[in-house]
């Protein structure tokens, strides 16, 4: 996983400074913002392949920052770990609400930072080239079909744009054809932590899965008091 570029988003001087020395001496490509006008300008000119958002920044704060993120194709799909003094659970489902991938509460340990980027970078950046390079898998169900390799998603031939995380959904309910997965199993699979407090993220995506994949949403079944299944 080295070679990875990360992108920084810390208006604390010292801490953004702190954070991109250590993880360029952890064999990273690291470079800190600001704010979001030079962090989006950078990522115009080239993406990263991680981003760490601190939320309480002056201007646009870090949950609009990734809501933007999340809005547009190119950036969709990039990891996202929240970094901020706000560390209750309601402000933690929320940032899993709107995309992130995992939540680092201040003040934080390097090691301990370093130790979650890792296990975003094997859950997201590392997983999706080994699904390139493996081609492992694609699933069809009605007008519904899944390429797991080339990551693109068409409903009755045409190509619906899905974020990472609604992507890896799709993928497991169409990988488990029939069988009901629970609210807790797709936390584990989608975000690769089991956090009980926010099963309402795994219901808030799936109703944006189903909005995107218009008629066919329905295929996606509400097992009651249970969890979600696609096919009978």
């Amino acid at each position: 996983m080295d070679n990875l570029s990360i992108y920084v988003v810390e208006d604390d001087e010292s801490i953004r400074t702190m954070v991109v020395y250590a993880l360029n001496g952890s064999g990273y490509v690291a470079r800190g913002f600001s704010d979001s006008r030079a962090f989006f300008q950078a990522v115009d000119e080239k993406a990263p392949n991680l981003v760490l958002l601190d939320i309480m920044l002056p201007g646009e704060d870090g949950l609009s920052i990734l809501k933007r993120l999340r809005s547009t194709p190119k950036t969709a799909r990039i990891p996202a770990i929240m970094l901020t003094a706000k560390s209750t659970e309601m402000d933690k489902v929320r940032g899993l609400d709107m995309g992130a991938d995992d939540y680092v509460a201040k003040p934080f340990g390097i090691l301990e930072l370093l130790s979650r980027i890792r296990a975003v970078a094997r859950r997201t950046v590392e997983s999706g080239r080994q699904t390139a390079e493996e081609g492992n898998g694609i699933f069809e169900y009605q007008n519904i079909r899944v390429d797991e390799a080339s990551h693109i998603v068409t409903v009755d031939g045409a190509e619906v744009m899905l974020t990472r995380k609604e992507f890896k959904l799709l993928c497991d309910l169409m990988r488990n054809q029939g069988r009901v997965l629970t609210r807790d199993q797709i936390m584990e699979q989608v975000w690769g932590f089991d956090y009980g407090g926010a099963t309402r993220t795994v219901d808030i995506h799936i109703n944006t899965l189903r909005k995107k994949l218009g008629d066919d949403g329905t295929m996606i079944q509400t097992v009651r008091g249970v969890g979600y299944k696609i096919g009978k």
